[in-house]
């Protein structure tokens, strides 16, 4: 049976719900951070995200990415959520996104 659900239209909501995370130790959203690699769907609505942390020994390790698997899985119609983290690439500041350099004065 074939979902009514578009694939753009819920990974646009997929990243409007990733921009409502914050880093607590940054004023900024994992997304314009630069925390999340790629959000993966598939045509059975299970979702991917591929996400790193600022460092390996990032204080939210455990407690990030359940908290990104959780609000995803809250988004109707979707029917798994796995948040991935790796370190390849490491982040680094300049993955953060143009608004994210103008909220933390960096232009």
């Amino acid at each position: 049976m074939e979902n009514n659900i578009d694939l753009n239209q819920l990974e646009t909501k997929i990243i409007e719900v990733l921009k409502d995370i914050y880093d607590p130790e940054i004023p900024v959203n994992i997304f314009d951070l630069g925390l999340v690699y790629n959000v993966g769907i598939t045509k059975e609505l299970e979702v991917v995200i591929l996400m790193t942390l600022t460092s390996p020994n990032c204080p939210v390790a455990e407690s990030l990415p359940m908290e990104v698997q959780q609000h995803i899985s809250e988004i109707p119609g979707v029917k798994s959520t796995e948040a991935v983290v790796t370190f390849d690439p490491p982040w680094d500041r300049s993955m953060l996104s143009e608004a994210a350099k103008l909220d933390l004065g960096l232009w």
